[in-house]
């Protein structure tokens, strides 16, 4: 099941902003739920048919939402400059003000989120705040912590998109690709952001996370998904053979196999925790 693409209108920096979102994989309200948070330069029309896919082979339904300057939804103020706690704003302002304003109640019902690159970090900061209220989550190419490689490639980035024809590709996806692409660049390229991390926020984590990562990630190290393993004792890590930063595009299959995997053994050890504790009261 795919829906129409909708927006609701949600308070923001004490503005209203639309977001742009579609709902998609089971009809029933009762299947548990998937929130999709897209990358840095991402939306929910780059995910292309990875949600669907996903949520077809576990049963879900699914969220997918574009971003505060990506997509459809509302672009970026003239001169508006994200902070280094960009992300955890997204996490802990932007993500539960979308989740009240489509009455999404996961106080009562916890759901999974995926997310990609900076919605990876997205996802673990909520997990991390809002322990009680997440089931599970899927990181693709997450970010922990700033690296070389990944400043020395979003440089690159800039370049490309000042010299070649990024901007009008990007523009298929965003209504201002300009809003998308400052937005991320340059808030990544700022000095003081070289200090950003989440590390220590991980251990606050208590649902178990699946991490994936390419081996020829060019946009960070291995160590982003190690860094979660070491701090999240119930995590398990994937380093994926001939993938980029994109698993979803790079290889997609073998991402969905892996990760409907872990939801089918999430949900059967959660399910048999709970008739335990029901048996011992």
């Amino acid at each position: 099941m795919t829906s129409a693409i909708e927006f609701v209108t949600i308070n923001w920096d004490g503005h209203p902003v639309s977001i742009e979102h579609q709902w998609i994989g089971a009809a029933d309200d009762d299947a548990p739920l998937m929130v999709f948070l897209h990358e840095g330069l991402g939306s929910l029309a780059m995910w292309k048919e990875f949600p669907l896919q996903l949520c077809a082979s576990t049963g879900f339904r699914g969220l997918v939402y574009s971003r505060p300057g990506y997509g459809r939804s509302t672009p970026r103020a003239d001169g508006e400059h994200w902070g280094t706690d960009f992300m955890h704003r997204q996490a802990h302002a932007l993500l539960p003000a979308l989740l009240r304003a489509l009455r999404i109640d996961v106080s009562a019902n916890p759901f999974w989120l995926c997310g990609h690159s900076d919605g990876g970090s997205i996802a673990l900061l909520f997990a991390a705040g809002f322990p009680e209220r997440v089931a599970g989550v899927i990181v693709l190419s997450p970010h922990i912590m700033v690296e070389e490689i990944t400043v020395t490639s979003i440089e690159q980035a800039r370049a490309t998109y000042l010299e070649t024809d990024l901007r009008q590709r990007l523009a298929r996806y965003h209504t201002n690709p300009d809003s998308a692409f400052w937005g991320w660049n340059d808030i990544w390229l700022r000095p003081e952001f070289r200090d950003w991390s989440i590390e220590e926020e991980l251990t606050g984590i208590r649902c178990p996370v699946l991490a994936l990562q390419g081996l020829d990630d060019e946009y960070g190290t291995l160590e982003q998904i190690r860094g979660i393993a070491r701090r999240v004792v119930q995590s398990e890590i994937v380093e994926l053979p001939d993938c980029g930063h994109s698993p979803h595009r790079d290889r997609p299959r073998e991402l969905i196999r892996i990760a409907s995997r872990f939801v089918q053994d999430t949900i059967r050890a959660t399910t048999a925790n709970e008739a335990g504790f029901s048996a011992n009261y």
